[in-house]
């Protein structure tokens, strides 16, 4: 199951359920303000972002500002008790399943949560409408060709 951790006030939050529910995708929505992320689920991020912290925390936010913290001087525990304690210095959305993360809405990363079988349906449809379209372009080899 896809976990997406949101906050209510996030455009990009919105985006991301709509498209997966635009797309029939089932999810399971964390408001990491409303409930706390767990050590475990954080550990997850974690270890499923291909730069760590860099991928998920904002340095530019209020509270790694005032507090002067260097998110890279902090042990894994301080980390985690740190994200739990102002769950505002994460990036936002942030979606999860088994195999990957991906944080922010783009809007063609996102397809890699299409399901592979449905992701094959899709590129088989494409290719019949390219092959569609290409039988019926008229392709002038002559010089002779009418011009329209």
């Amino acid at each position: 199951m896809i976990k997406i951790y949101t906050s209510p006030s996030c455009s990009s939050c919105r985006k991301v359920k709509q498209w997966f529910d635009e797309q029939q995708i089932p999810y399971e929505e964390h408001n990491i303000f409303s409930a706390s992320l767990s050590e475990p689920e954080l550990k997850e991020i974690l270890y499923k972002s291909e730069n760590g912290t860099d991928d998920i925390i904002s340095t530019r936010s209020k509270v790694i500002k005032e507090k002067n913290i260097d998110v890279n001087d902090l042990t894994m525990s301080e980390l985690v008790q740190f994200i739990k304690d102002n769950p505002s210095v994460l990036k936002r959305p942030i979606m999860v399943d088994t195999n990957r993360i991906q944080v922010g809405y783009n809007s063609e990363e996102i397809m890699t949560f299409i399901p592979r079988e449905r992701r094959a349906q899709m590129e088989a449809e494409l290719m019949m409408g390219v092959r569609q379209q290409n039988e019926d372009t008229e392709i002038c080899l002559d010089d002779d060709c009418p011009t329209k």
